[in-house]
């Protein structure tokens, strides 16, 4: 072999492993760096395509359910599409990369392959050269990186091997961002379910109460609607208590049997139940509302307090979602502490009237001794002049009583 073509050789491995060197010396720098995922995944995108001269870089990573694939990272700016793109595992090539943990290097012609999956909203969609590589975290695919080439490219084996060397090095630098960003997550949800203990102490009435529960509930799970269905026992029936929809529709819902409704089935069954689409569940009675508000996926757990239930809570997905456990835990603890907030404005509610029954039975008595010592009455006969003095005035007992104590006063002096 002539010294020229050796020497060429040489100085192509030599560049190819320098190469390899800087990636990997920021890979390092990503593993001090900010631990948040979105900068993390914004330096991966720009290390590949510094890397394979791409004209185009995506991530995708799994949702915590890992059903669904989610559009975290492009190249090119997409902040509209980011967080909302998703693919099923299997789904078009990224799907199927996924699912298979297989490289995928298509020279031309990428959108004919039997495979693929447009959006309407990614132009890089009609791009002709696309090289997917699933990202590998501990026997796992946690994620795909996807380059594309406008025009018609050959990716030679070393730009595969340099994808598939990068994929496994950041693997578990964002495994490790995004257990932080949950970390962050928890601790968020925590702090905004200490406001809703915190108002159950307090001295607000329930109607504030449901409603700062049900805008923090939305907040923290990111939720289109969340509602609190009171139970009336004796009816048994379900009526929207709180809700921060601003839909005037919504919160006008007619009260809603038990048996006859999807959170029916939340009380019947004293645990959570999940519905993927609520706009073809047949026992869903609000479908033409769930289309004209945009709502699809819905969660319902059942409020429980001293093991009797009082209620439900339901959020609502803008898009068809699978509620993860964690989800569903949390949803759990907040209905738990809304059964307390319903239980405790009952007692609260049950202590007041029965204190203000005695104040009016106290007042009564005063009057009655007045009026048998002024008409000369006896017991039954002062009671009765009370009660229909009450009835013809539309006045309160306790009222008709206060009146005749205070006429007795005004005679004394």
């Amino acid at each position: 072999m002539p010294k020229q073509v050796v020497k060429t050789k040489t100085s192509a491995k030599l560049r190819s492993q320098a190469q390899e060197v800087e990636i990997l010396r920021k890979i390092v720098d990503l593993v001090s760096s900010d631990l948040d995922l979105a900068p993390i995944l914004k330096e991966v995108v720009n290390i590949v395509s510094v890397a394979t001269k791409a004209d185009s870089v995506f991530i995708y990573l799994f949702d915590e359910s890992r059903k669904n694939l989610i559009l975290l990272a492009s190249k090119i700016p997409h902040k509209q599409e980011l967080g909302k793109i998703s693919l099923r595992a299997g789904e078009g090539i990224t799907g199927w990369v996924a699912k298979e943990s297989k490289v995928v290097n298509i020279k031309q012609n990428a959108y004919k392959d039997k495979r693929f999956k447009g959006f309407d909203v990614l132009p890089e969609d009609r791009y002709e050269a696309f090289v997917s590589v699933p990202i590998i975290y501990k026997g796992r695919t946690s994620g795909v990186i996807n380059i594309q080439y406008k025009k018609v490219h050959s990716t030679p084996n070393a730009t595969i091997n340099l994808l598939t060397t990068i994929s496994k090095q950041v693997s578990g630098v964002i495994e490790n961002a995004r257990l932080y960003e949950e970390t962050k997550k928890k601790a968020n949800q925590f702090d905004k379910l200490i406001k809703v203990s915190q108002s159950i102490t307090s001295e607000s009435y329930l109607d504030e109460i449901l409603n700062l529960i049900v805008v923090v509930t939305a907040e923290m799970l990111d939720s289109k609607i969340c509602s609190i269905m009171l139970l009336d026992e004796k009816k048994n029936e379900l009526s929207i208590k709180a809700t921060q929809s601003l839909s005037q529709d919504y919160k006008k819902k007619s009260d809603i049997k038990v048996e006859k409704s999807l959170s029916g089935e939340a009380v019947k069954a004293r645990k959570a139940k999940m519905y993927f689409d609520v706009r073809i569940e047949e026992k869903y009675a609000y479908r033409d509302l769930a289309i004209k508000e945009g709502l699809s996926s819905m969660l319902s757990v059942p409020m429980i307090v001293k093991d009797r239930i009082v209620g439900v809570i339901n959020i609502y997905t803008k898009k068809p979602h699978s509620f993860s456990q964690e989800e569903i835990n949390v949803l759990q603890m907040v209905s738990n502490q809304a059964a307390i907030a319903v239980e405790n404005t009952k007692l609260v509610d049950e202590t007041v009237k029965a204190k203000e029954a005695l104040e009016t039975r106290k007042l009564v008595e005063r009057a009655k001794g007045i009026l048998m010592r002024m008409n000369s009455l006896d017991e039954n006969q002062a009671y009765k002049m009370i009660h229909k003095k009450s009835m013809d005035s539309c006045k309160t007992m306790k009222e008709v009583a206060e009146s005749i104590l205070l006429m007795s006063d005004f005679q004394r002096k």
